[in-house]
């Protein structure tokens, strides 16, 4: 099963490390690592998408717990939450291409952001599926390069990530 797993950990140097080290030396996956401060300086927010049974998720947790580095851990999995991704694209964009890129962009509510003679650079924000989708519905061939940020999450209602 799929977990979004968001922590706060010290914004420090290694902690990246540490916690990537936890995960390669038990087995397991990281589908997506997004990190950044927040609005404390001192600390940095994760969000890594994995998977795995229960079981191992509670052991990913509790062990991430263990770390020096780490404030507070929640899979967001658990209970509603929001999640986000950012993709850019770079799109071969010549003759009727172009237009029919641009009908694709507002279908998805995408953006051009960058307009060559020969390339278009579309930014698209959504949920995985989303994003996949956009993809799908562009040839292959018009796809020159694709940049995704990985997931950010964010529990819904009153439950939040806070020191």
């Amino acid at each position: 099963m799929r977990h979004v797993i968001a922590l706060l950990v010290e914004n420090e140097s290694g902690a990246l490390s540490r916690i990537a080290g936890l995960f390669s030396a038990r087995g397991y996956n990281i589908e997506s690592l997004t990190v950044a401060p927040t609005e404390d300086e001192s600390l940095s927010r994760m969000t890594i998408v994995t998977t795995g049974s229960d079981d191992v998720i509670e052991q990913i947790t509790k062990q991430l717990n263990k770390l020096i580095d780490t404030v507070k851990v929640v899979d967001l999995s658990e209970s509603a939450h929001i999640e986000r991704e950012l993709m850019m694209v770079k799109v071969r964009a010549v003759g009727s291409d172009r237009e029919e890129l641009k009908r694709l962009a507002d279908i998805f509510r995408a953006r051009i952001i960058d307009v060559t003679d020969t390339t278009y650079v579309i930014e698209l924000t959504g949920n995985q599926q989303k994003l996949n989708a956009f993809l799908a519905a562009i040839s292959p061939s018009l796809i020159l390069e694709t940049v995704r940020s990985g997931v950010c999450g964010i529990a819904r209602g009153e439950r939040m990530l806070k020191a």
